[in-house]
């Protein structure tokens, strides 16, 4: 990445430097750039600027391009192997500091980052600030703790902010910042700039075949039709949202979700098969201009065999569109001579006998984007060769890691070699006989794409994933995307290296191709051609690494993506006088075009509303929080902190003391401290053993999701925890929280039946509230219902104690403040007698020490404490009277009769 900066992003930089701000840029603009400039500023010891919302690999990124640039003080990290005594000494050395959310809350709540040393603090991705979020709860506490500090925040997704009610204002009011920059691609000083640098753009609008025009408007009709019946059902859901034009686009499946979820219980199982049918209709569409007509066909007929053998009904696949999809899909493979058995309408072919070969004639129809592609290749090929200038670099871009394997092969080896070896992988796994005459004998296909090396000139380098001197297996910067695809590219490897196996290798490809990412494919020597995904990358600045050290003369675009579109056109700005050609392949009339310019239109459209938001936008002064009139630090009408409530008794002041909770250092994963402590409530972070939230010296709380209860109740967990609970707690709570826009059902509909088993989760579920009488199980909706709850749990009680409350363990003896805690074996024992209740349980131990005492008190004595309860059971010397007690205290005699009741006694285990 160069240095400089553009005329227009030094004005970006100075507008944000002056004041706190929210940047929106256009995708592709550099925003990461501008960042980068601010943490090359304040990489120095004199401050102390954090830097909230990156990932790893971009933190490494940034680090290493600050090293390049000659910064001494590079940026550190702070994360979960920093020990507690480490981090103050990091913080007052300054400088950049990457620190994990959760340790930052810790650090800010404990007082253990000197807040007054912070010069300001940087947001990546500031769209995502939302109230509930980590980011957010940091910004409030780094705004009541120092007045003077900047927060300058950066994001390049305008079209996040277009959904929502007022969503820019909510994500700078969670900013605390009042001023919006906005930098659209049509800004008139970035126009400029890109147009006098503009590289040489060659379109090559490539025809689809007849046939994948024809299957094009087969699926288009399937889901209009789809989409027809979807409003039919759910007349309620936005008709615009729902056109065909969106659901092209990548965004249609969070906006049903979006709709849809609420009401998903509701749906009915049409609705929900629409659904299911519209996204498979999608995924055909990207397959068929994607990948190749054998992969496409294997598709189609995977998903008509998953029909008849899980019994499931989609009604499009009885339309007569995808019959004609079917037919058309099978056409550009092979050809069944008329002589064979016609097959009626809808029927699948029958696998042929093993004895009897399958008669077709292969089609194997190649995808109009590689002969293309070779085209281009050929072209640059011929144009350095009559050049006498260095030979220029060719950087080819396709979609993901699937569409570069099959590119790369198909560059080296030929379509022909290519479609047959997908063939006899897959839909003719069952004639590899007649594939293998097939190639013996057509020798006049023609080889259109394999690249032959001019006389002369080195042998070109092995066709694998290539990186510094790393292997696949080894750790690497970046991953595969998917394990899926990964299997299936590691079989298209090794079907390509047995044929490469033959070719004699006279160049090391690690120093041929010496590039710092591994995602990428080295094709060819000569020109140096490589070819890289556009996404799926784990590193997200992968395709950066590559522009800087590649430095392409030519870039052919065989999938178009928006921000890589940008992105060449600043390489190109800050490279002047170098040559660029850009070879834009896009499918005319095609879906995938559609997809383009919805894209682009998208994001014209949010910039537009922006503008108009930012002109009607009212901004209140003290919006950035730096006096105290700011509202939204105000955490409570009833502040915690004692200053704020004070009141006369008896002539003297009495200081209220502050309200407080005590918090699970784990639990700052989740957002309900955060609210918790905008209601007014003391966050006191420290480890805990037993429970995640300490609310009074009585009270503890072991929070759970659904997801949670479930597996804790299945694995056991769950019992050991409300055990220690209930030992060393009087009121233990399990809290269950979902979310009442996600239904649940802790039993599945098909699991209903006559008997209840003993495995079912709601019998797990009720044995444990059997098995511990005093366990409260409170059901929460939302984070934000919990905090009101917790409040008024907390209501006129005392404080608890951090010391005391991490002092308990599992394995420890009870603490002082629980003395008058029961021994849960007899305890449990003595509840589960007749008559015996949480009531009036503690009347009969406060006579009796222990079970075997228990028998010792007289009926009359019973009848005093238990009144009319008394009358089922008696202590008379006849134990025929009642013989099931008789068992019961003969077991107890043997087993806990012995054992006292109160905890604190001699001889509690």
């Amino acid at each position: 990445m160069e240095g400089l900066l553009l005329e227009y992003e030094t004005e970006m930089f100075l507008s944000l430097f002056s004041t706190d701000g929210l940047l929106i840029a256009a995708e592709g603009l550099g925003i990461d750039r501008i960042l980068l400039h601010f943490m090359k500023i304040y990489s120095e010891e004199g401050s102390l600027v954090l830097l909230l919302n990156t990932t790893t690999p971009e933190q490494e990124f940034f680090t290493e391009q600050l090293r390049a640039e000659g910064v001494n003080h590079l940026p550190q990290t702070i994360n979960s192997d920093t020990q507690n005594t480490e981090r103050y000494h990091v913080y007052t050395q300054g400088g950049v500091l990457f620190v994990t959310s959760r340790i930052l809350v810790v650090d800010f709540l404990t007082d253990r980052i000197p807040a007054h040393l912070i010069s300001g603090i940087l947001v990546y991705r500031a769209h995502k600030i939302i109230e509930s979020c980590q980011e957010a709860f940091i910004l409030r506490l780094y705004r009541q703790k120092n007045k003077t500090g900047f927060i300058k925040a950066f994001t390049d997704k305008a079209t996040a902010f277009s959904t929502g009610f007022c969503q820019v204002e909510r994500v700078m009011r969670n900013l605390f910042v009042k001023k919006l920059f906005l930098w659209p691609r049509f800004q008139a000083s970035v126009n400029t700039v890109l147009d006098r640098h503009r590289p040489d753009v060659v379109e090559l609008h490539v025809n689809l075949t007849p046939a994948m025009r024809a299957i094009q408007s087969s699926i288009l009709d399937i889901m209009n039709a789809c989409l027809k019946e979807l409003k039919r059902y759910n007349p309620s859901l936005e008709a615009e949202d729902l056109s065909l034009e969106n659901t092209l686009g990548r965004a249609f499946e969070k906006t049903i979700r979006h709709y849809l979820d609420p009401l998903w219980h509701q749906l009915g199982t049409k609705t929900k098969s629409l659904v299911q049918d519209l996204k498979i209709l999608r995924t055909l569409l990207l397959y068929l201009t994607q990948y190749d007509c054998v992969t496409f066909l294997n598709l189609l007929e995977s998903l008509r065999s998953s029909q008849k053998n899980f019994g499931s009904n989609s009604g499009w696949l009885f339309l007569d569109s995808s019959t004609s999809m079917f037919m058309n899909a099978r056409s550009r493979v092979y050809h069944v001579p008329e002589s064979n058995k016609k097959l009626k309408v809808g029927e699948v072919e029958e696998k042929p006998n093993a004895s009897v070969p399958l008669k077709r004639e292969l089609v194997l129809e190649q995808n109009p984007k590689w002969e293309a592609l070779s085209e281009v290749l050929q072209e640059i090929e011929k144009e350095m060769s009559n050049s006498e200038h260095e030979p220029g670099r060719v950087l080819i871009c396709a979609s993901d890691d699937r569409t570069c394997a099959q590119l790369k092969e198909y560059i080296q080896k030929g379509a022909e070699s290519l479609l047959l070896r997908l063939y006899s992988r897959t839909i003719g796994k069952d004639d590899r006989l007649l594939v293998s005459e097939k190639t013996k004998q057509d020798n006049s296909w023609p080889r259109k794409g394999v690249r032959k090396e001019p006389k002369g000139k080195k042998p070109r380098a092995k066709n694998t994933k290539l990186g510094p001197k790393k292997q696949r297996g080894s750790l690497t910067l970046t991953q595969m995307v998917e394990q899926r695809k990964e299997a299936e590219l590691e079989q298209m490897g090794n079907s390509a290296d047995e044929g490469e196996q033959e070719e004699k290798q006279d160049v090391n490809d690690d120093v041929l191709f010496n590039l710092t990412s591994d995602s990428y494919y080295g094709v060819l020597q000569e020109p140096m051609t490589v070819i890289h995904p556009l996404k799926g990358c784990s590193d997200p600045y992968s395709l950066t690494r590559v522009l800087k050290e590649v430095e392409p003369m030519f870039v052919v675009l065989y999938d178009a993506e928006l921000s890589f579109v940008r992105q060449l056109e600043v390489y190109k700005a800050t490279r002047p006088g170098k040559p660029l050609r850009v070879y834009f392949l896009i499918y005319g009339g095609s879906t995938e075009e559609q997809r383009y310019l919805t894209a682009l239109r998208k994001e014209k459209q949010a910039f537009e509303q922006l503008i108009r938001d930012k002109a009607s936008m009212v901004v209140p002064e003290e919006r950035e929080g730096r006096g105290d009139t700011n509202l939204d630090l105000d955490r409570s009408q009833e502040p915690a902190h004692a200053a704020a409530d004070t009141r006369k008794a008896g002539g003297q002041e009495v200081v209220k003391e502050p309200s407080r909770v005590i918090v699970d250092m784990r639990e700052f994963r989740s957002e309900l401290p955060s609210l918790l402590h905008r209601r007014g409530l003391d966050i006191e972070p420290v480890t805990l053993e037993v429970g995640d939230y300490i609310l009074t010296p009585e009270i503890c709380v072991e929070r759970k999701s659904v997801s949670d209860l479930i597996g804790s109740l299945q694995s056991g967990r769950l019992y050991t925890q409300c055990l220690a609970m209930s030992r060393f707690y009087r009121r233990p709570v399990l809290l269950i929280e979902f979310d009442p826009a996600k239904p649940f059902s802790l039993i599945g509909r098909n699991d209903l039946r006559q008997e209840i088993s003993a495995n079912d989760i709601t019998s797990k579920l009720t044995l444990l509230t059997l098995h511990f009488p005093r366990l409260r199980l409170l059901w929460c909706p939302s984070p934000h219902v919990t905090g009101q709850l917790f409040q008024e749990l907390k209501h006129a009680r005392p404080e608890p104690d951090a010391l005391t409350a991490q002092a308990v363990t599992a394995e420890s003896e009870m603490v002082e403040d629980s003395v008058d805690l029961y021994n849960p074996g007899p305890y449990d024992f003595l509840l589960r007698m007749p008559g015996v209740n949480v009531k009036n349980v503690r009347g009969l131990i406060k006579h009796a020490a222990s079970l075997a005492e228990l028998l010792t008190l007289s009926q009359e004595k019973l009848s005093e404490i238990l009144g009319s309860a008394s009358r089922h059971f008696s202590f008379s010397s006849k134990e025929q009277e009642i013989p099931e007690f008789s068992v019961l205290i003969r077991d107890s005699r043997g087993l806990a009769g012995s054992l006292p009741f109160c905890a604190d006694l001699q001889g509690v285990p």
